[in-house]
Protein backbone atom coordinates (compact mmCIF):
# COMPACT_ATOMS: atom_id res chain seq x y z
CA UNK A 1 0.00 0.00 0.00
CA UNK A 2 1.32 3.50 -0.77
CA UNK A 3 1.42 6.43 0.98
CA UNK A 4 -0.63 8.59 -0.25
CA UNK A 5 -3.04 5.23 -1.78
CA UNK A 6 -5.97 5.86 0.72
CA UNK A 7 -8.83 7.45 -2.12
CA UNK A 8 -7.29 4.65 -4.33
CA UNK A 9 -9.41 1.63 -5.04
CA UNK A 10 -6.80 -0.49 -7.48
CA UNK A 11 -2.78 -0.75 -7.26
CA UNK A 12 -0.83 0.81 -9.84
CA UNK A 13 0.32 -0.79 -13.24
CA UNK A 14 4.10 -2.34 -12.23
CA UNK A 15 4.85 -0.04 -15.48
CA UNK A 16 3.57 3.01 -14.30
CA UNK A 17 5.41 2.42 -11.21
CA UNK A 18 8.70 2.05 -13.12
CA UNK A 19 8.01 4.84 -15.33
CA UNK A 20 6.90 7.46 -12.38
CA UNK A 21 9.53 6.12 -10.05
CA UNK A 22 12.52 8.71 -9.83
CA UNK A 23 14.58 6.43 -6.93
CA UNK A 24 16.65 5.45 -9.88
CA UNK A 25 18.46 8.65 -9.86
CA UNK A 26 17.42 10.73 -6.98
CA UNK A 27 19.07 8.28 -4.23
CA UNK A 28 21.35 10.76 -4.19
CA UNK A 29 19.55 12.94 -2.67
CA UNK A 30 19.22 10.74 0.70
CA UNK A 31 21.21 13.26 2.98
CA UNK A 32 19.42 16.28 2.24
CA UNK A 33 16.19 14.38 2.50
CA UNK A 34 16.86 12.89 5.56
CA UNK A 35 18.69 16.88 6.74
CA UNK A 36 15.69 18.33 5.73
CA UNK A 37 13.42 15.89 7.45
CA UNK A 38 15.05 16.11 10.78
CA UNK A 39 14.87 19.94 11.20
CA UNK A 40 11.62 20.15 10.15
CA UNK A 41 10.99 17.42 12.86
CA UNK A 42 12.61 19.28 15.30
CA UNK A 43 10.61 22.29 14.49
CA UNK A 44 7.17 20.47 14.63
CA UNK A 45 7.97 19.54 18.35
CA UNK A 46 9.38 22.76 18.99
CA UNK A 47 5.93 24.59 18.20
CA UNK A 48 4.36 21.82 19.40
CA UNK A 49 2.67 20.51 16.36
CA UNK A 50 3.49 17.08 17.18
CA UNK A 51 4.53 15.95 20.84
CA UNK A 52 7.88 16.97 21.84
CA UNK A 53 9.17 13.07 22.18
CA UNK A 54 7.83 11.64 18.33
CA UNK A 55 9.82 14.47 17.58
CA UNK A 56 13.42 13.58 19.39
CA UNK A 57 12.91 10.28 18.09
CA UNK A 58 11.82 10.95 14.49
CA UNK A 59 15.04 12.85 14.79
CA UNK A 60 17.25 10.15 16.43
CA UNK A 61 15.99 7.45 14.03
CA UNK A 62 16.39 9.65 10.74
CA UNK A 63 19.92 9.92 11.84
CA UNK A 64 20.24 6.09 12.21
CA UNK A 65 19.12 5.79 8.59
CA UNK A 66 21.41 7.85 7.22
CA UNK A 67 24.18 6.23 8.98
CA UNK A 68 22.87 2.74 7.88
CA UNK A 69 22.45 4.21 4.69
CA UNK A 70 26.17 5.30 3.89
CA UNK A 71 27.04 2.05 5.38
CA UNK A 72 25.28 0.07 2.30
CA UNK A 73 22.43 -1.56 5.10
CA UNK A 74 19.51 -0.08 2.88
CA UNK A 75 18.14 -1.01 -0.19
CA UNK A 76 15.46 1.48 -1.81
CA UNK A 77 11.87 0.33 -3.05
CA UNK A 78 11.23 1.30 -6.77
CA UNK A 79 7.04 1.22 -5.67
CA UNK A 80 7.76 3.90 -2.95
CA UNK A 81 8.97 5.94 -6.03
CA UNK A 82 11.37 8.28 -4.72
CA UNK A 83 13.78 9.11 -2.23
CA UNK A 84 11.16 11.21 0.04
CA UNK A 85 8.68 8.32 0.16
CA UNK A 86 11.29 5.57 0.74
CA UNK A 87 13.19 7.62 3.59
CA UNK A 88 9.70 7.97 5.18
CA UNK A 89 8.70 4.47 4.48
CA UNK A 90 12.00 3.22 6.17
CA UNK A 91 11.19 5.47 9.17
CA UNK A 92 7.68 4.34 9.79
CA UNK A 93 8.92 0.99 9.72
CA UNK A 94 11.83 1.19 12.50
CA UNK A 95 8.68 3.20 14.84
CA UNK A 96 5.40 2.96 13.69
CA UNK A 97 2.94 5.50 14.68
CA UNK A 98 5.32 8.18 15.27
CA UNK A 99 7.10 8.09 12.07
CA UNK A 100 3.31 8.79 10.61
CA UNK A 101 3.43 12.34 12.18
CA UNK A 102 6.78 13.22 10.19
CA UNK A 103 5.13 14.65 7.08
CA UNK A 104 2.47 16.88 9.30
CA UNK A 105 2.62 20.45 7.47
CA UNK A 106 5.28 19.67 4.41
CA UNK A 107 4.25 18.16 0.76
CA UNK A 108 6.85 16.44 -1.28
CA UNK A 109 6.61 19.49 -3.43
CA UNK A 110 8.11 21.96 -1.14
CA UNK A 111 10.33 19.00 -0.01
CA UNK A 112 11.63 18.05 -2.73
CA UNK A 113 12.45 21.70 -3.54
CA UNK A 114 14.02 22.10 -0.51
CA UNK A 115 16.30 18.88 -1.06
CA UNK A 116 17.73 20.02 -4.78
CA UNK A 117 18.38 23.75 -3.25
CA UNK A 118 20.27 21.74 -0.50
CA UNK A 119 21.76 19.58 -3.30
CA UNK A 120 22.42 22.46 -5.47
CA UNK A 121 24.42 24.79 -2.84
CA UNK A 122 26.80 21.50 -1.81
CA UNK A 123 27.82 21.00 -5.55
CA UNK A 124 28.60 24.39 -6.16
CA UNK A 125 30.60 24.77 -3.61
CA UNK A 126 32.45 21.39 -4.59
CA UNK A 127 32.87 22.78 -8.29
CA UNK A 128 34.04 26.26 -7.22
CA UNK A 129 36.69 24.37 -5.00
CA UNK A 130 37.51 22.33 -8.43
CA UNK A 131 38.21 25.51 -10.25
CA UNK A 132 40.35 27.14 -7.80
CA UNK A 133 42.31 24.14 -7.98
CA UNK A 134 42.73 24.70 -12.05
CA UNK A 135 42.85 28.30 -11.73
CA UNK A 136 46.07 28.06 -8.89
CA UNK A 137 47.37 25.87 -11.42
CA UNK A 138 47.24 28.02 -14.21
CA UNK A 139 49.18 31.06 -11.68
CA UNK A 140 51.94 28.50 -10.95
CA UNK A 141 52.44 28.01 -14.80
CA UNK A 142 52.03 31.64 -16.07
CA UNK A 143 54.65 32.49 -12.74
CA UNK A 144 57.46 30.71 -15.06
CA UNK A 145 57.02 31.52 -17.86
CA UNK A 146 56.48 35.52 -17.95
CA UNK A 147 59.12 35.93 -20.61
CA UNK A 148 58.14 33.07 -22.56
CA UNK A 149 56.91 34.42 -25.93
CA UNK A 150 54.56 33.16 -28.04
CA UNK A 151 52.32 34.38 -31.13
CA UNK A 152 49.11 35.49 -30.48
CA UNK A 153 46.37 35.10 -32.72
CA UNK A 154 42.67 36.46 -34.69
CA UNK A 155 41.18 34.50 -36.76
CA UNK A 156 43.75 31.65 -35.71
CA UNK A 157 46.25 33.87 -37.74
CA UNK A 158 49.18 35.15 -36.37
CA UNK A 159 48.93 38.69 -35.13
CA UNK A 160 51.15 40.13 -32.47
CA UNK A 161 53.55 38.76 -29.68
CA UNK A 162 52.38 37.66 -26.52
CA UNK A 163 53.86 35.46 -23.37
CA UNK A 164 52.38 32.15 -21.95
CA UNK A 165 51.71 33.59 -18.89
CA UNK A 166 49.38 36.38 -20.65
CA UNK A 167 47.82 33.75 -22.92
CA UNK A 168 47.23 31.21 -19.31
CA UNK A 169 45.88 34.83 -17.24
CA UNK A 170 43.04 35.00 -20.17
CA UNK A 171 41.60 31.88 -19.28
CA UNK A 172 42.29 32.59 -15.05
CA UNK A 173 40.36 35.72 -15.78
CA UNK A 174 37.65 33.31 -17.69
CA UNK A 175 37.31 31.04 -14.81
CA UNK A 176 37.28 33.99 -12.49
CA UNK A 177 33.73 34.83 -13.58
CA UNK A 178 32.90 31.70 -13.85
CA UNK A 179 33.10 31.37 -9.68
CA UNK A 180 31.46 35.21 -9.85
CA UNK A 181 28.37 32.75 -12.02
CA UNK A 182 28.44 30.26 -9.61
CA UNK A 183 28.43 32.74 -6.24
CA UNK A 184 25.42 34.48 -7.71
CA UNK A 185 23.48 31.12 -8.66
CA UNK A 186 24.41 30.07 -5.06
CA UNK A 187 22.63 32.96 -3.79
CA UNK A 188 19.33 32.72 -5.69
CA UNK A 189 19.17 29.16 -4.76
CA UNK A 190 20.48 29.62 -1.08
CA UNK A 191 15.85 30.24 -0.23
CA UNK A 192 14.65 28.06 1.75
CA UNK A 193 11.20 26.47 0.25
CA UNK A 194 9.74 24.14 3.55
CA UNK A 195 6.50 25.27 4.61
CA UNK A 196 5.58 26.25 0.93
CA UNK A 197 3.15 22.98 0.72
CA UNK A 198 1.90 21.59 -1.78
CA UNK A 199 1.19 25.13 -3.27
CA UNK A 200 -1.00 27.10 -0.47
CA UNK A 201 1.43 26.64 2.54
CA UNK A 202 -0.70 25.05 5.38
CA UNK A 203 -2.71 25.99 8.77
CA UNK A 204 0.01 24.52 10.84
CA UNK A 205 2.24 27.07 13.04
CA UNK A 206 5.20 26.13 11.57
CA UNK A 207 8.30 28.26 12.50
CA UNK A 208 9.80 28.66 8.87
CA UNK A 209 12.59 30.71 10.19
CA UNK A 210 13.95 28.09 12.30
CA UNK A 211 14.23 25.57 9.89
CA UNK A 212 15.77 28.12 7.37
CA UNK A 213 18.19 28.39 9.89
CA UNK A 214 18.52 24.99 10.85
CA UNK A 215 19.56 24.22 7.26
CA UNK A 216 22.09 26.66 6.41
CA UNK A 217 19.88 29.10 4.39
CA UNK A 218 19.48 32.75 4.05
CA UNK A 219 15.85 33.40 3.91
CA UNK A 220 12.91 31.59 3.26
CA UNK A 221 10.47 31.84 0.15
CA UNK A 222 7.87 34.24 -0.44
CA UNK A 223 5.25 33.11 -2.22
CA UNK A 224 4.19 29.44 -2.16
CA UNK A 225 3.12 28.98 -5.36
CA UNK A 226 6.46 29.95 -6.89
CA UNK A 227 8.46 28.67 -4.37
CA UNK A 228 7.36 24.99 -5.27
CA UNK A 229 7.26 25.19 -8.91
CA UNK A 230 10.38 27.30 -9.21
CA UNK A 231 13.54 25.84 -10.67
CA UNK A 232 15.53 29.12 -11.78
CA UNK A 233 18.25 28.24 -9.51
CA UNK A 234 18.49 25.04 -11.22
CA UNK A 235 18.55 26.28 -15.13
CA UNK A 236 21.10 28.94 -13.36
CA UNK A 237 23.37 26.10 -12.17
CA UNK A 238 23.29 24.44 -15.56
CA UNK A 239 23.40 27.61 -17.41
CA UNK A 240 27.02 28.82 -15.34
CA UNK A 241 28.04 24.95 -15.82
CA UNK A 242 27.32 25.05 -19.33
CA UNK A 243 29.88 28.45 -19.18
CA UNK A 244 32.57 27.12 -17.39
CA UNK A 245 32.61 23.62 -19.55
CA UNK A 246 32.68 26.05 -22.61
CA UNK A 247 36.02 27.62 -21.54
CA UNK A 248 37.42 24.08 -20.80
CA UNK A 249 36.61 23.37 -24.16
CA UNK A 250 37.83 26.36 -25.87
CA UNK A 251 41.34 25.56 -23.79
CA UNK A 252 41.14 21.91 -25.14
CA UNK A 253 40.65 23.25 -28.79
CA UNK A 254 43.73 25.60 -28.59
CA UNK A 255 45.96 22.49 -26.36
CA UNK A 256 44.95 20.01 -29.34
CA UNK A 257 46.29 22.28 -31.93
CA UNK A 258 49.84 23.27 -29.77
CA UNK A 259 50.26 19.44 -29.24
CA UNK A 260 50.07 19.03 -32.53
CA UNK A 261 53.24 18.33 -34.75
CA UNK A 262 52.49 21.56 -37.31
CA UNK A 263 52.48 23.68 -33.89
CA UNK A 264 54.86 21.48 -31.57
CA UNK A 265 54.17 24.26 -28.31
CA UNK A 266 53.38 20.95 -26.19
CA UNK A 267 53.49 17.61 -25.40
CA UNK A 268 50.88 16.01 -23.76
CA UNK A 269 52.22 13.55 -20.96
CA UNK A 270 52.04 9.83 -21.44
CA UNK A 271 49.67 9.76 -18.76
CA UNK A 272 47.56 12.03 -20.41
CA UNK A 273 47.77 10.70 -23.65
CA UNK A 274 46.41 7.72 -25.44
CA UNK A 275 47.60 5.22 -28.45
CA UNK A 276 45.89 3.67 -31.69
CA UNK A 277 44.85 0.34 -32.13
CA UNK A 278 46.47 0.44 -35.93
CA UNK A 279 48.74 3.25 -36.27
CA UNK A 280 51.93 2.48 -33.41
CA UNK A 281 53.36 6.29 -34.40
CA UNK A 282 50.05 7.76 -32.54
CA UNK A 283 49.76 9.76 -29.16
CA UNK A 284 46.75 11.13 -28.89
CA UNK A 285 44.88 14.10 -26.78
CA UNK A 286 42.15 12.08 -25.77
CA UNK A 287 41.65 13.92 -22.67
CA UNK A 288 41.46 17.60 -24.11
CA UNK A 289 39.23 15.62 -27.02
CA UNK A 290 36.62 13.77 -24.34
CA UNK A 291 36.05 17.53 -22.15
CA UNK A 292 35.35 19.40 -25.70
CA UNK A 293 32.95 16.35 -26.27
CA UNK A 294 31.30 16.66 -23.14
CA UNK A 295 30.88 20.11 -23.22
CA UNK A 296 27.82 19.30 -25.59
CA UNK A 297 26.11 17.02 -22.64
CA UNK A 298 26.52 20.27 -19.91
CA UNK A 299 24.60 22.36 -23.23
CA UNK A 300 21.88 19.34 -23.30
CA UNK A 301 21.04 19.69 -20.13
CA UNK A 302 20.48 23.42 -19.94
CA UNK A 303 18.76 23.13 -22.81
CA UNK A 304 16.52 20.37 -22.09
CA UNK A 305 15.40 21.85 -18.87
CA UNK A 306 14.86 25.04 -20.37
CA UNK A 307 12.44 23.41 -22.65
CA UNK A 308 10.75 21.28 -20.24
CA UNK A 309 9.94 24.24 -18.14
CA UNK A 310 8.72 26.54 -20.87
CA UNK A 311 4.99 25.45 -20.77
CA UNK A 312 4.26 24.65 -17.15
CA UNK A 313 1.64 26.42 -15.40
CA UNK A 314 1.90 26.94 -11.97
CA UNK A 315 2.01 25.35 -9.33
CA UNK A 316 4.06 21.90 -9.59
CA UNK A 317 3.55 19.67 -12.24
CA UNK A 318 5.05 16.18 -12.81
CA UNK A 319 7.11 17.23 -15.46
CA UNK A 320 9.68 18.57 -13.14
CA UNK A 321 10.75 15.71 -12.18
CA UNK A 322 12.94 15.82 -15.23
CA UNK A 323 15.06 18.15 -13.41
CA UNK A 324 17.18 15.78 -11.27
CA UNK A 325 18.97 14.09 -13.97
CA UNK A 326 19.47 17.29 -15.74
CA UNK A 327 21.27 18.78 -12.84
CA UNK A 328 23.33 15.79 -11.91
CA UNK A 329 24.39 14.79 -14.81
CA UNK A 330 25.87 17.84 -15.36
CA UNK A 331 27.29 18.64 -12.25
CA UNK A 332 29.04 14.81 -12.52
CA UNK A 333 30.15 15.59 -15.87
CA UNK A 334 32.27 18.70 -14.49
CA UNK A 335 33.34 17.02 -11.31
CA UNK A 336 34.91 14.86 -13.55
CA UNK A 337 36.34 16.99 -16.24
CA UNK A 338 38.23 19.85 -13.72
CA UNK A 339 40.63 17.38 -12.06
CA UNK A 340 41.42 15.65 -15.05
CA UNK A 341 42.33 19.16 -16.98
CA UNK A 342 44.38 20.29 -14.01
CA UNK A 343 46.66 17.39 -13.95
CA UNK A 344 46.99 17.42 -17.53
CA UNK A 345 48.09 20.99 -17.88
CA UNK A 346 50.24 20.47 -15.29
CA UNK A 347 51.81 17.86 -16.78
CA UNK A 348 52.07 18.87 -20.33
CA UNK A 349 55.80 19.08 -21.59
CA UNK A 350 55.94 23.05 -22.53
CA UNK A 351 58.42 23.53 -25.88
CA UNK A 352 59.05 27.04 -25.49
CA UNK A 353 61.21 27.08 -28.30
CA UNK A 354 58.99 26.57 -30.59
CA UNK A 355 56.71 28.83 -28.96
CA UNK A 356 59.26 31.35 -29.62
CA UNK A 357 60.08 30.06 -33.27
CA UNK A 358 55.88 30.61 -34.08
CA UNK A 359 56.16 34.39 -32.38
CA UNK A 360 59.36 35.20 -35.00
CA UNK A 361 56.98 34.28 -38.10
CA UNK A 362 53.89 36.04 -39.76
CA UNK A 363 55.06 39.07 -38.99
CA UNK A 364 53.96 39.53 -35.45
CA UNK A 365 55.79 42.59 -35.18
CA UNK A 366 54.76 44.51 -37.90
CA UNK A 367 52.45 46.22 -35.58
CA UNK A 368 55.15 47.74 -34.00
CA UNK A 369 56.99 48.74 -37.10
CA UNK A 370 54.13 50.61 -37.95
CA UNK A 371 53.64 52.21 -34.49
CA UNK A 372 57.82 53.01 -34.75
CA UNK A 373 56.65 55.03 -37.51
CA UNK A 374 53.91 56.58 -36.08
CA UNK A 375 56.36 57.98 -32.86
CA UNK A 376 58.27 58.98 -35.52
CA UNK A 377 55.46 61.45 -36.77
CA UNK A 378 54.06 59.53 -39.41
CA UNK A 379 50.07 59.32 -39.44
CA UNK A 380 49.11 56.20 -38.56
CA UNK A 381 47.45 55.10 -41.69
CA UNK A 382 50.02 56.33 -43.25
CA UNK A 383 51.94 54.13 -41.59
CA UNK A 384 49.85 51.39 -41.88
CA UNK A 385 50.26 51.71 -45.65
CA UNK A 386 53.97 51.82 -45.85
CA UNK A 387 54.58 48.42 -43.42
CA UNK A 388 51.35 46.62 -45.55
CA UNK A 389 53.82 46.93 -48.88
CA UNK A 390 57.05 46.03 -46.27
CA UNK A 391 55.23 42.80 -45.67
CA UNK A 392 54.20 42.27 -49.38
CA UNK A 393 58.00 42.65 -50.17
CA UNK A 394 59.48 40.80 -47.40
CA UNK A 395 57.17 37.95 -48.49
CA UNK A 396 58.00 37.60 -52.16
CA UNK A 397 61.74 37.96 -50.54
CA UNK A 398 61.18 35.35 -48.28
CA UNK A 399 62.48 37.51 -45.18
CA UNK A 400 61.45 38.57 -41.89
CA UNK A 401 61.11 42.31 -40.77
CA UNK A 402 64.10 41.82 -38.66
CA UNK A 403 66.02 40.52 -41.40
CA UNK A 404 66.12 44.02 -43.86
CA UNK A 405 68.60 45.65 -44.43
CA UNK A 406 68.82 49.38 -43.52
CA UNK A 407 68.68 50.37 -47.28
CA UNK A 408 65.93 47.97 -47.80
CA UNK A 409 63.84 49.94 -44.80
CA UNK A 410 64.77 53.31 -46.37
CA UNK A 411 63.49 52.36 -49.53
CA UNK A 412 60.33 52.09 -47.37
CA UNK A 413 60.15 55.06 -46.07
CA UNK A 414 63.25 57.60 -45.22
CA UNK A 415 61.56 57.69 -42.00
CA UNK A 416 63.49 54.75 -40.62
CA UNK A 417 66.58 54.67 -38.21
CA UNK A 418 69.01 51.45 -36.64
CA UNK A 419 66.71 51.69 -33.77
CA UNK A 420 63.65 50.74 -35.42
CA UNK A 421 65.60 47.22 -34.96
CA UNK A 422 65.33 47.39 -31.17
CA UNK A 423 61.76 48.25 -31.67
CA UNK A 424 60.90 45.41 -33.84
CA UNK A 425 62.67 42.98 -31.23
CA UNK A 426 60.20 40.10 -30.50
CA UNK A 427 60.94 41.03 -26.42
CA UNK A 428 60.28 44.84 -27.36
CA UNK A 429 57.37 44.26 -28.55
CA UNK A 430 55.94 42.14 -25.54
CA UNK A 431 57.97 45.02 -22.99
CA UNK A 432 56.28 47.74 -24.75
CA UNK A 433 53.04 46.71 -23.73
CA UNK A 434 53.05 47.83 -20.20
CA UNK A 435 49.64 48.96 -19.59
CA UNK A 436 47.16 47.35 -17.33
CA UNK A 437 45.75 44.12 -18.99
CA UNK A 438 49.16 44.06 -21.27
CA UNK A 439 51.61 41.19 -21.43
CA UNK A 440 54.59 43.08 -20.57
CA UNK A 441 56.99 41.20 -18.04
CA UNK A 442 55.74 43.56 -14.95
CA UNK A 443 52.20 44.02 -16.11
CA UNK A 444 51.96 40.19 -15.91
CA UNK A 445 53.53 39.66 -12.83
CA UNK A 446 51.43 42.50 -11.12
CA UNK A 447 48.77 40.52 -12.58
CA UNK A 448 49.54 36.94 -10.73
CA UNK A 449 49.66 38.86 -7.61
CA UNK A 450 46.53 40.14 -7.81
CA UNK A 451 45.53 36.75 -9.05
CA UNK A 452 46.63 35.09 -5.89
CA UNK A 453 44.80 38.00 -3.85
CA UNK A 454 41.62 37.87 -6.05
CA UNK A 455 42.06 34.02 -5.61
CA UNK A 456 42.76 33.35 -1.65
CA UNK A 457 44.80 30.61 -0.72
CA UNK A 458 44.71 27.26 -1.51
Amino acid sequence: MKLWGGRFSKATDSRVDDFNSSIRFDARLYRQDIKGSMAHAEMLGRQGIIPPGDAELIVKTLGEILSDIEAGKVAFEIDAEDIHMNIEKILIGRIGEAGKRLHTGRSRNDQVALDLRMYVKDEIDAVCGMIKNLMHALLDIAEAHTTTVMPGYTHLQKAQPVTLAHHLLAYFEMFMRDLGRLADARGRTDVMPLGSGALAGTTYPLDREFVARSLDFACVSRNSLDAVSDRDFAIELLSALSVAMMHMSRFCEELILWNSHEFGFIEMDDAYSTGSSIMPQKKNPDVAELIRGKTGRVYGGLMGLLTTMKGIPLAYNKDMQEDKEAVFDAVDTIKLCLPVFTAMIQTMRLNTGAMKKGASGGFTNATDAADYLVKKGLAFREAHEVVGKIVAYALGAGKALDEFSMDEFKACSPVFEDDVYEAIRLEACVAGRSLVGGPAKGTVEAAILEGRRRLGPR
